[in-house]
């Protein structure tokens, strides 16, 4: 099983007033929603870096984050970690040509991103 960027999310009641107040909540009985707080995700300092050594392949039409985390890191779940440490949250801020970098050794950056 991967380890997620969840892992240290806690669990809340939200039971503000668009809840209360909804139709669709009020059909089924309820008053609140359950949901994870909101992550913070920190980028490392160059120094929590150090460690890290990088993979760069260049950005093509097709190119998906969960392949290159299948061709890295053995397992299409980790594809967070590329889009964090790139600081591009979405495939869709690439555009063909941009070169994209891959942390490497895995467990070295989930520490550096304080995962593990």
């Amino acid at each position: 099983m991967a380890i997620t960027r969840y892992n240290q999310r806690t669990i809340f009641q939200n039971s503000s007033i668009q809840y209360r107040l909804s139709s669709i909540f009020k059909k089924r009985g309820l008053k609140s929603a359950t949901q994870f707080t909101t992550a913070e995700l920190i980028y490392p300092s160059p120094e929590e870096l150090e460690g890290i050594e990088e993979e760069s392949r260049v950005w093509g039409v097709g190119t998906k984050y969960f392949n290159l985390a299948k061709e890295f890191y053995g397992d299409e779940q980790y594809w967070w970690i590329i889009a964090w440490y790139n600081l591009r949250p979405l495939e869709t801020d690439f555009k063909p040509g941009d070169v994209v970098y891959i942390p490497l050794p895995l467990e070295e950056i989930l520490s550096a991103f304080e995962i593990i």
